[in-house]
């Protein structure tokens, strides 16, 4: 699924909407596309499922650090809710996103560095070169819309198992270490992926395995949170398992990967000092 926010810079709430509705419409051309709308006055932490602006929008209210009260629903845990089903999100009200965004108002000299395009009114937008640019980008996977993924394989009917793999974040490795704060990973651009599904190729020409999919998060990823999965259909559980402890394996091994590790002490690349 990719992900989209809309920056208001000043448009005003109507020019915003429009340019918002706008990029809902066009991505509806190709795909299932989730709305997450924050909203800071509201309050009370008001959420709400609806079919409005997009097949599932979700809107959240103020409490806390953008958490929906009484479901403990997060910017970040709406995205992910929308993950397994939907192609696109757009999400409106998140000034500090950390996905690429679309800025609505004046041209600002001080520009993110993931800003696809800057409009100050919806005629502005060219949808189609927006989309392209948004697909450029890396999608937001999790291992709820991995499993989806191979669920909905054709090869599905022949399937008795479904194995994982999720890698994460680890704080220490001993009682006494520095604390990690986070990772930043970065990818050989051209080659990764490229290297990535050949690996998927690969795994899944073996007899037994359906199905694979293999996905590596990259940029800032905190203590806790999922960094890596693997996720293998296959027709028994001996395949399934075998599969996915080599993807793993061959994933670590073969894919340009890089990683700063970032500790309460001290910060470094993990390869320059292997």
């Amino acid at each position: 699924m990719y992900v989209l926010g809309c920056l208001d810079r000043g448009a005003g709430d109507e020019r915003h909407e429009q340019v918002v509705d706008r990029v809902v419409d066009r991505l509806a051309r190709d795909g299932r596309v989730g709305v997450v709308r924050y909203d800071a006055t509201i309050a009370d932490g008001a959420h709400e499922a609806l079919t409005i602006g997009g097949d599932v929008t979700y809107g959240l209210g103020a409490d806390g650090d953008w958490t929906a009260s009484g479901t403990g629903m997060s910017v970040g845990d709406a995205i992910d809710a929308l993950a397994p089903d939907c192609d696109y999100a757009v999400v409106t009200g998140v000034p500090d996103l950390q996905y690429p965004v679309l800025a609505v108002g004046p041209d600002d000299a001080d520009e993110r560095d993931d800003v696809l395009a800057t409009v100050e009114r919806a005629g502005e937008l060219d949808p189609d070169e927006l989309v392209t640019a948004l697909e450029a980008t890396d999608p937001h996977e999790t291992l709820d819309s991995l499993v989806a993924r191979v669920k909905r394989s054709p090869e599905a009917e022949r399937s008795g198992a479904i194995a994982t793999f999720t890698g994460r974040v680890r704080a220490k490795d001993d009682p006494d270490d520095a604390r990690t704060e986070f990772l930043e990973f970065e990818k050989y651009e051209g080659v990764a992926d490229g290297r990535m599904a050949t690996i998927e190729d690969e795994l899944e020409s073996r007899d037994g395995v359906l199905a694979v999919e293999l996905h590596h998060r990259t940029g800032v990823v905190r203590d806790g949170e999922d960094i890596v999965f693997v996720v293998v259909l296959a027709g028994h559980r001996d395949e399934a398992f075998r599969t996915v402890e080599d993807g793993i394996n061959r994933l670590k091994d073969e894919v340009p990967l890089f990683k700063k590790e970032v500790t309460v002490e001290d910060e470094y690349w993990v390869h320059e000092r292997s």
